[in-house]
């Protein structure tokens, strides 16, 4: 089996030999210098002077429909922290490949120097007029709040941080099928968030607005239980007002403590806070009530192994890895959340959107047959992201906020023809040797 060190070295040598992951490819026929004055000039003019005259026509007569900024600053990139834009340019290439082939969305890799939220916030909206959405990317907390929060404001196309939102849908996909596995509901589960940073921040809210009881969660950090009193709210209160707002409508038992106290007789853990395996140890699961829950989604160990869970008791885990059962991963939610909310010409994104996508993929997972080893659909399963698609873009279209509304069976098929196509187009490349062969290396 490759180890982590062997994919590490594979994609320096195999960044180095391909240039990059992606490339643009034009998609009008060029026959002769006629067909240039077409696409360019003279006739380019007609179709700008039509923009001119209103400005939504940008999404008919351009590639602006089907655009996105996949847009960060490398304040927070997963596992490596604050390493710069230039730094991320690699994980932001890697995200526009995926939607391109899970989502058939043309995604722009955009690292950008900007070293406060105000800041990134001012080139964004500078750039909305080349895009049909934004996909924030690999913020610091809590600034990446206050970025979603101002963009999705003042602009007009969807705005999505993937840190936030994908993760909380796709954790609360994985829940939806935990809970009937082990034979709970939402009604009187009680929920233990371990790390309280963008992801579980989200989680939390999404979580709250599906219908689970806040006062029944208990987030850690790194200095303990978030409880109301608690001595650091007023600075929280200052610095983090989300995380402040969390600590006070949650833990309505004002349980105090750290991780320990907060597991005493509890059915769930989501662990995501800082790769392990020890930050979570057997002896904390047994602590939990009987037949636990267990998410433990760092990456790229997870807070402990999924056995080690097993054999304290744990009745479902889940983490964030493809090599061990139930991954939950964002890359389930974004591509398809995208492809619905472009195809509408959505003009945002909302946590209750989200969860229509979270509900969908669930009950695909559902329908499939769900188990201890399986609540939650896998990237190889591509025929359930044009059914997330058209669960957001419905979503979208019965609250007001899509420009060309649909129903659920118009964008299954939409949804399908494009990723469908996305992925022809590839495999094409590839069998024809356009895409090289991935060379032999030593």
């Amino acid at each position: 089996m490759d180890t982590a060190e062997d994919y590490s070295e594979l994609a320096v040598k195999l960044s180095r030999f391909y240039g990059g992951k992606i490339e643009t490819v034009p998609k009008v026929p060029v026959r002769s210098l006629r067909d240039f004055a077409i696409w360019y000039t003279p006739g380019v003019a007609a179709v700008s002077r039509a923009i001119a005259q209103n400005r939504d026509e940008s999404f008919n007569l351009t590639s602006r429909w089907n655009t996105i900024a996949v847009i960060t600053n490398g304040s927070r990139v997963l596992g490596l922290g604050n390493i710069g834009p230039e730094a991320s340019l690699p994980v932001m290439e890697g995200k526009a490949l995926i939607f391109k082939y899970l989502g058939g969305v043309d995604a722009i890799p955009l690292p950008i120097r900007a070293e406060t939220p105000e800041k990134f916030v001012e080139v964004a909206k500078a750039l909305e007029p080349a895009f049909g959405g934004f996909n924030l990317e690999d913020i610091s907390s809590p600034e990446c709040f206050q970025i979603l929060e101002e963009l999705s404001r003042r602009l007009e196309v969807p705005v999505w941080h993937d840190d936030q939102l994908g993760t909380a849908a796709s954790t609360l996909a994985a829940l939806i099928n935990a809970l009937k596995v082990t034979g709970r509901s939402v009604r009187g589960t009680r929920i233990v968030l371990l790390g309280a940073g963008a992801a579980n921040i989200a989680t939390a809210i999404m979580l709250e607005k599906y219908g689970f009881d806040p006062g029944e969660m208990i987030l850690v950090d790194t200095k303990g239980i978030l409880h109301a009193e608690r001595e650091d709210m007023d600075s929280l209160m200052l610095r983090n007002r989300w995380k402040y707002e969390l600590a006070i409508r949650t833990n309505r038992s004002r349980v105090k403590g750290g991780l320990e106290e907060a597991l005493v007789d509890a059915d769930v853990l989501i662990a995501a806070s800082r790769p392990g395996p020890g930050v979570v140890r057997p002896e904390h699961i047994k602590l939990m009530a009987k037949d636990p829950i267990v998410f433990a989604l760092a990456n790229p160990v997870p807070e402990i192994w999924p056995w080690e869970a097993k054999e304290a008791g744990a009745a479902v885990v889940a983490t964030g890895r493809s090599d061990f059962p139930n991954q939950v991963n964002n890359s389930l939610v974004f591509p398809s959340v995208f492809r619905g909310a472009l195809d509408v010409r959505a003009k945002g994104i909302t946590y209750e959107s989200a969860i229509a996508a979270a509900v969908e993929l669930a009950r695909f997972a559902e329908e499939k047959g769900i188990g201890p080893d399986y609540i939650i659909p896998t990237m190889e399963e591509w025929e359930v992201y044009p059914r997330v698609a058209a669960a957001v873009a419905e979503w979208l279209s019965r609250n007001g906020m899509a420009r060309i509304p649909t129903t659920y069976e118009e964008e299954v098929e939409r949804a399908r023809a494009i990723i469908a196509r996305a992925r022809r187009v590839l495999e094409e490349m590839v069998r024809n040797e356009l895409v090289k062969p991935i060379p032999t290396l030593s």
